[in-house]
C-alpha cells in the first residue's frame, strides 16, 4: 500500500465529526491492507498492523528519537507518490536504531532522505504523525469498529481480541486474514498482559448504588500503581516466574523485588491477578503518590538511595491454575481470589446492599488517607478496556484527569519557567481535546522546574507567551465547580482549578472526556 492512501484517509477522517463516517473511511483503507497472495500490488504480511498504528497516530517502534525540531529544514516534496508503507516502516526502524556518537546527525540525514521521497501531503502526514499532532478521531473504539467492518466480523469479537492481545495491530492482521477464527485464536496467555478493566465515576456512594441497583462490593480505592501480575511455575516445587505490568502494559518486574518475593509464596501453579501497589507509612497511611511512583520510574536509581517498599493489594483474579475466569461474575472471581490469596494481600472489601453501610466504609477509607472506594457489581464479568456500570469509583473531592494542551511562560518569581497550564478534556467524537480553562495553582517550585523541562520536550510550536505541546501529558486537577463560560468551545470551564499531581501512568487516551465533565456540571448549578 502506498503511504498516500493513508495520508488521504487521515485527512478525510479529520474532516468529519461523525463516528459512522470515520469508521467507514478507516474500514475502506484497512481493506486495502488485507494480506494477498503475494502478487503485484498486494499488501505485505503484517502491513495491516502498521496501517492501524499510523491511522491511530502511533508508531510500531513507539519512539525513534525524532522531535518537532527535526522538521525545521525539510527538503522539497516529491512530485509523485512512491513511498510504500513498508518503506516508511523500515525507515522508521532504521532511524530508531541509530545510537552513539553522531546519532543526531545520522537521524537527521535518514529523516531527510525519507522526506525527500514524500509528496507534500505525505510530508504533512509524516510530520503530524512523528510530532504527535495527528488528531483525527481514530481512537481505539473507532478503530476496533473499523477493523470489524473491514474484515466483516462482529465488533464484539474484535474488542475481545484487543482486550486479550493488548494491541490493535495484531488483531487487525488476524481479522483481515482469518476472520472470526483468527480473532478467537487470541486467548489469555500467562506472561502477556491484557488491557485492564476501567471504572466509571459517580459523585457519591449513593449514586453509585443507584447505577448498580443491587447488592454491591465496596473496596478501598488507593492512590497507587495499578498492577497486573502474572505468575507461573514449571513444576510443583519450582520457583515461580513472575511478571508485573502497569496499566499501560509496561513490564516493571525488575524494579520491584519485594513484590516478586511476597507473591512467590502464593499456593498457585499459574495465575493472573489484578491489583494495586502502594507505599505505606508505618502507621498504614499512604505516602504521597510521588513516593510510590518513584519505585516504578524508568530512570536509574541512585546507588544506596533509600527505597520505600511497596505493599500489595490484590482485588481480582483473571486466570487461576489453568482456568480463565474473565467471563465469570465478579463474586465468583473474588471467591477464587480469597481461596489462594491471604487477607493481608487482598484489598479491604465490604459486600452490602445498604448504601448507608457502604458510606461508612467510604468514610473510613478516606479517614485512613485513601482516595475513596470502588463500588463493584458482583455480577459483572471482567470487561477490559471499557468503562461501564460494573465498576464505579467514588472520590470525596472533585477531580479530573486532563491533558496539557499548552502552557504559558510565568512572571515575577516564575520568570523563565513554564507555569500557566491550558487544560483539555478528551472529546470521544472528534478524537481531539476540548479546553476547559487554565491554572497555575498548586505548583511547587520542584514541579515547576520539572514541567518546564518536560513540556519543552513536547513543544510543537511557540510564540512570545505560549508553548503549544503534543497532547500527551496527563495531569490530575482538583476543582471547586463547573461554570458556564462563553470563552471556551464547550461553553463551560472549571472553577478554581488546581494541580494535584501529574499522571505519568496514564496516556492521553485515558484522560477524562468532555462528556464526564458535562455529567458532573449540573451538581454545581
Amino acid at each position: 500500500m502506498l503511504l498516500t492512501e493513508i495520508a488521504r484517509t487521515s485527512s478525510a477522517v479529520a474532516g468529519t465529526s461523525a463516528r459512522k463516517a470515520k469508521t467507514g473511511l478507516l474500514a475502506e483503507c484497512l481493506r486495502a491492507a488485507r494480506p494477498g497472495d503475494g502478487g503485484p500490488g498486494d499488501a505485505a504480511p503484517g502491513e495491516a498492523a502498521v496501517v492501524v498504528a499510523y491511522l491511530s497516530g502511533e508508531l510500531p517502534q513507539r519512539q525513534i528519537g525524532v522531535g518537532y525540531a527535526s522538521f525545521r529544514d525539510i527538503p522539497p516534496p516529491a512530485a509523485e507518490p512512491s513511498l510504500t508503507v513498508p518503506d516508511v516502516d523500515a525507515a522508521f526502524g532504521e532511524i530508531g536504531a541509530v545510537s552513539g556518537k553522531g546519532a543526531v546527525a545520522r537521524r537527521r540525514d535518514l529523516l531527510t532522505a525519507l522526506m525527500a521521497r514524500a509528496t507534500h501531503d505525505e510530508q504533512d502526514f509524516l510530520i503530524r504523525l512523528l510530532s504527535g499532532e495527528l488528531r483525527q478521531g481514530a481512537l481505539d473504539g473507532v478503530m476496533a469498529e473499523a477493523i470489524a467492518a473491514a474484515a466483516g466480523v462482529p465488533a464484539a469479537e474484535v474488542r475481545r481480541a484487543v482486550m486479550l492481545r493488548g494491541a490493535l495491530g495484531p488483531v487487525a492482521t488476524a481479522a483481515l486474514a482469518e476472520g472470526v477464527a483468527g480473532l478467537r485464536a487470541f486467548t489469555l496467555e500467562v506472561g502477556r498482559p491484557i488491557k485492564p478493566m476501567l471504572a466509571a465515576a459517580a459523585p457519591s456512594v449513593e449514586e453509585a448504588y443507584e447505577k448498580i441497583d443491587a447488592e454491591a462490593a465496596v473496596e478501598w480505592k488507593l492512590d497507587g500503581i495499578r498492577a497486573q501480575i502474572h505468575l507461573r511455575r514449571s513444576g510443583p516445587s519450582a520457583a515461580p516466574e513472575i511478571a508485573v505490568f502497569t496499566r499501560t502494559l509496561d513490564d516493571i518486574t525488575d524494579r520491584l523485588p519485594e513484590v516478586v518475593e511476597v507473591l512467590g509464596g502464593l499456593p498457585v501453579r499459574d495465575a493472573v491477578f489484578d491489583g494495586e501497589l502502594i507505599a505505606l507509612r508505618p502507621d498504614g497511611r499512604p505516602h504521597p503518590f510521588q513516593v510510590t511512583s518513584a519505585r516504578t520510574a524508568t530512570r536509574t536509581r541512585r546507588a544506596g538511595a533509600e527505597q520505600v517498599p511497596l505493599s500489595v493489594f490484590l482485588f481480582d483474579v483473571l486466570h487461576l491454575d489453568g482456568a480463565d475466569l474473565l467471563d465469570r461474575p465478579g463474586a465468583e472471581r473474588h471467591a477464587e481470589l480469597s481461596r489462594v490469596v491471604p487477607e493481608a494481600l487482598r484489598m479491604p472489601r465490604l459486600v452490602t446492599a445498604d448504601p448507608a453501610e457502604a458510606k461508612e466504609f467510604f468514610d473510613d477509607a478516606v479517614a485512613r488517607g485513601h482516595e475513596g472506594v470502588m463500588v463493584k457489581s458482583p455480577a459483572t464479568p471482567y470487561t477490559a478496556g471499557r468503562r461501564g456500570a460494573g465498576w464505579i469509583k467514588v472520590k470525596p473531592r472533585h477531580t479530573l484527569d486532563l491533558v496539557v494542551l499548552a502552557v504559558e511562560w510565568g512572571h515575577g518569581r516564575r520568570q523563565g519557567l513554564l507555569s500557566n497550564l491550558h487544560l483539555g478534556a478528551r472529546d470521544p467524537e472528534t478524537g481531539g481535546f476540548v479546553m476547559l480553562g487554565k491554572t497555575f495553582k498548586g505548583l511547587t517550585d520542584k514541579l515547576l522546574a520539572w514541567q518546564t523541562e518536560r513540556l519543552r520536550a513536547l513543544a510543537v510550536r511557540e510564540d512570545d507567551w505560549t508553548v503549544h505541546v503534543r497532547p500527551e501529558l496527563v495531569v490530575e486537577i482538583a476543582f471547586d465547580g463547573v461554570q458556564r463560560s462563553p470563552r471556551y468551545p464547550a461553553g463551560i470551564a472549571l472553577r478554581f482549578a488546581r494541580v494535584l499531581r501529574y499522571r505519568p501512568d496514564k496516556t492521553a487516551a485515558e484522560a477524562d472526556t468532555i462528556d464526564t465533565v458535562r455529567a458532573v456540571a449540573p451538581a454545581f448549578d
